[in-house]
C-alpha cells in the first residue's frame, strides 16, 4: 500500500522532505502555515524596489551534494550559477587594499604553496593553524582549539567563517566549524566554488519543487497552520489539528515536521531545540554591477561585509547582526552604500533605490551550549519525524544543513517497517 505522509512547514527542509518521498513513491500532503512557500528561502515582489527579490543572499558551495541534487531532481540545476574556479575576492576598505584567494582545482592545495594564490603577508605554515579543528571536540569554541588573530584570521578566515557560520567565529562550535572546513577544504578547491541563485531564490529552489510535487500528485495547502497534535497511548500520532479540520494519521499514514523550532517546541512535548538565534541584515541597491564585478566579493573592516552582483542589482549581507537590528533603514542604507560604492567605484551620491530586509531570528546560533540542544531525525513517536536545519544535521543553518535533513527525514521514515493494527 502506497504510504501517505503529512509534510508540515514548506521550507527548504520541507519541500526537500516532501520531493524525496514523492521520489521513492510515497503520497504526500504539504502544508505550510503562511500564504507562500519557501520559508526563509524564498522571493517575493517589492513595490518599493519595483522588482522581486530574495528574503536574504545565500550562498551555495559546488560541493554541496545534497543541494545539487535536490535541484537537479526538481529540474532547476542550471539555476545556480557561479565563477568556475574557486576564486574569493577581497576588498580591504580601510587600507583599499584588493586581492583574490585562488584554491587549487584538486584536494592537494598547492595554493597556500603559491603566494599569488594564497592570502598576501601570508606563509605555507600559518595554514597549519586550521590542523586543530579538524580534531576538534564537541562543547569547544573554535578560540578554545585554534589560534584565531593575526592576518590569516582577521583577513581570511573570520570573513568566511562568519558567512557560514553567522555567529562570532571565535565563539562558535569548533566541531560545527571543523566540519566545515572538512566539507570544504578537504574535499578540494572545486567544491568549494561559490554558486549563487540567477534568477533569485524561488526559481532555484521553490516554485520548480512545487510544479514538481503538483505534476507528481502531491497536494499542497497553503495557509494551512497546524494547531496541535494528538499523540496516540501507543507512541504515534493519531491526529493532526489544523485551524479549519482535524485529520486522522491512520496506520500506513507518518508525520514530518519541518517548522521552525519554537513551533516544534510548541506541538512536541518535551522536545528540546537551540534557544539562541542570530540574526543577518541585507541591503539591496537598483543599481547596474561595474563591468567584469565578481558575484561574490568579501569585504573588509566595513559595516557591508559580503557583496553580491546580479544583473541590475548589487546586494549586501551582514551577518551575525544583532549591533544592527534598530538602526533605522534609511541611516544603514547609507553607510552600506557608502562602502560598495568604495568596493565598487560607483558613484556615493545620488544613492540607488533600496530595500533593507532584517531577519531576527535567521539561524540558530552555531555555539557550542546549543549545538548540544539539536534534536535528532527521530522522534519517540514511530511516525514522527522532524527537519530543519536547527535539527543534528551535523552542519550549521545553512541550506544544505535544510536540505539533507528534509531527505534524511524522508529517508528514514520509508526505510522503517511498514505500520501493521
Amino acid at each position: 500500500m502506497r504510504k501517505l505522509v503529512h509534510v508540515i512547514g514548506a521550507g527548504l527542509a520541507g519541500l526537500a522532505a516532501a520531493v524525496q518521498l514523492q521520489r521513492r513513491g510515497a503520497q504526500v500532503v504539504l502544508h505550510e502555515a503562511s500564504p507562500f512557500a519557501g520559508g526563509r528561502c524564498r522571493s517575493y515582489y517589492d513595490a518599493q524596489f519595483g522588482a522581486t527579490l530574495d528574503t536574504g543572499n545565500h550562498i551555495v558551495l559546488s560541493g554541496n551534494h545534497a543541494t545539487l541534487n535536490y535541484t537537479r531532481a526538481i529540474g532547476a540545476a542550471d539555476e545556480l550559477t557561479g565563477p568556475a574556479m574557486p576564486d574569493y575576492p577581497f576588498v580591504d576598505l580601510a587600507t583599499k587594499a584588493r586581492w583574490t584567494v585562488r584554491m587549487s582545482a584538486g584536494r592537494l592545495p598547492w595554493w597556500i604553496f603559491d603566494p599569488n594564490a594564497r592570502l598576501p603577508n601570508t606563509g605555507p605554515a600559518d595554514y597549519l593553524t586550521l590542523a586543530p579543528l579538524l580534531f576538534a571536540k564537541p562543547g569547544r569554541t573554535v578560540a578554545q582549539t585554534m589560534r584565531s588573530n593575526g592576518p590569516l584570521w582577521d583577513r581570511l578566515l573570520r570573513p568566511l567563517l562568519l558567512a557560514l557560520l553567522n555567529v562570532e567565529p571565535r565563539e562558535a562550535s569548533a566541531e560545527l566549524t571543523g566540519v566545515m572546513l572538512r566539507e570544504m577544504l578537504l574535499a578540494g578547491g572545486l567544491a568549494c566554488r561559490p554558486l549563487v541563485a540567477r534568477n533569485g531564490l524561488g526559481s532555484a529552489f521553490v516554485d520548480p519543487a512545487l510544479r514538481l510535487l503538483q505534476h507528481g500528485g502531491a497536494a499542497i495547502r497553503l495557509g494551512s497552520p497546524l494547531r496541535d497534535i494528538v499523540f496516540a497511548d501507543n507512541a504515534r500520532v493519531a491526529a493532526l489539528g489544523f485551524a479549519d479540520e482535524r485529520v486522522a494519521v491512520d496506520a500506513n499514514q507518518a508525520v514530518i515536521l519541518a517548522v521552525p523550532p519554537e513551533i516544534a517546541q510548541s506541538l512536541v512535548p518535551g522536545l528540546r531545540a537551540p534557544s539562541r538565534f542570530a540574526a543577518t541584515v541585507n541591503v539591496h541597491f537598483a543599481v547596474e554591477p561595474p563591468f567584469g564585478q565578481a558575484p561574490v566579493t568579501a569585504l573588509l573592516n566595513g559595516t557591508a561585509e559580503w557583496l553580491f552582483a546580479s544583473e541590475g542589482r548589487l546586494s549586501v549581507t551582514i551577518n551575525g547582526a544583532e549591533r544592527l537590528l534598530d538602526t533605522p533603514p534609511e541611516e544603514l542604507a547609507k553607510t552600506v552604500w557608502a562602502d560598495v560604492a568604495q568596493a565598487t567605484a560607483l558613484p556615493a551620491v545620488p544613492m540607488p533605490v533600496w530595500q533593507v530586509t532584517k531577519e531576527k531570528r535567521a539561524t540558530f546560533a552555531a555555539l557550542p551550549d546549543q549545538e548540544t540542544l539539536r534534536p535528532g531525525t527521530r522522534t519517540r513517536w514511530n511516525n514522527l519525524m522532524l527537519a530543519g536545519d536547527w535539527t543534528a544535521t551535523g552542519l550549521p543553518a545553512t541550506i544544505e544543513g535544510a536540505i539533507r535533513s528534509g531527505q534524511k527525514a524522508a529517508d528514514t521514515l520509508l526505510n522503517q517497517p511498514m505500520e501493521r493494527r
